[in-house]
């Protein structure tokens, strides 16, 4: 393949390499793949939590797909959709009300604050939440949900509340687990038998009816300074076990996102920005 063109974006520090596949020969998924190990590599690569390749689509100007930076695909990336919709607005090719499509759905991201013709907060509607053990990717009664339910984790019970937001998230409150403990409790249970297709995990802090704090663990990258899905899910269990507001303050490692659930459409939006870092190519040496 000849050198990749690629531009690093990040929202709240949550960072991909995106790649413009529209006019390029079609590559198969094993393709991807690799490149997403090498090139997020951040000491022998370019460095990033992932790739994003801005694809073709049947029922929308673009489609994303993301491969992880272990190589796995995601079905969606919160702060992924952001960073796209910027690419595309400060190209001059998103349209007001235009939809991208992801592996959740088409979604619909709005430009509400753009500066110089570059576009700086970006919301985006997430969709609706899904709450059953089958959509979640859980084993267990199908139609079952999972909302402060014992979790064993190598001996010990972990209380956990899940939610897919077109991927899946286990959620723990209490008070935010250090580093250390989010990188050890997160691997354990993104492999945990009940998710046969592993999971995204967050400690989730409630600081009061209107903030939380998080750390995440995402499946497939690891510790990462932000997670927009698992804010978006985190904000839907919070809500669900009664903890906060249907609008809240969200901080993350990376900064500061705004998420709601609009109790009549059931859609639940993130707001925040979304920056290009540079722009280059890429060989597979």
């Amino acid at each position: 393949m000849e050198p990749l063109r690629f531009t690093k974006m990040h929202g709240l520090g949550n960072d991909y390499l995106f790649i413009d596949t529209r006019m390029m020969a079609e590559q198969p998924d094993s393709v991807w793949s690799h490149y997403a190990v090498v090139m997020s590599d951040r000491h022998f690569g370019v460095g990033s939590d992932g790739i994003i390749l801005i694809a073709p689509s049947q029922s929308a100007p673009v489609r994303m797909r993301i491969f992880n930076a272990d190589g796995s695909e995601s079905e969606m990336c919160g702060n992924g959709l952001r960073a796209l919709a910027k690419w595309l607005y400060d190209r001059g090719q998103l349209e007001p009300g235009q939809a991208i499509e992801t592996g959740a759905g088409l979604l619909y991201p709005e430009v509400i604050a753009a500066e110089g013709g570059l576009a700086r907060v970006i919301r985006v509607n997430m969709g609706t939440p899904r709450l059953s053990r089958s959509e979640i990717g859980m084993i267990g009664t199908a139609s079952a949900t999972c909302i402060e339910e014992p979790l064993e984790v190598d001996g010990s019970m972990v209380t956990v509340t899940c939610v897919s937001m077109g991927n899946p998230h286990v959620m723990v409150f209490g008070p935010l687990w250090d580093p250390r403990v989010m990188e050890e409790m997160g691997t354990k249970i993104e492999h945990h038998p009940m998710f046969p297709r592993r999971t995204n995990v967050h400690s989730v802090e409630i600081v009061d009816f209107h903030r939380l704090r998080i750390r995440h663990w995402e499946r497939g990258a690891g510790l990462t300074m932000a997670c927009g899905t698992g804010v978006a899910a985190s904000t839907v269990a919070a809500v669900l076990t009664g903890r906060v507001s249907r609008n809240v303050e969200v901080t993350v490692p990376g900064g500061i996102l705004e998420a709601s659930w609009d109790d009549k459409s059931g859609n639940v939006f993130l707001t925040g920005p979304a920056q290009e870092v540079c722009e280059g190519t890429f060989t597979l040496r």
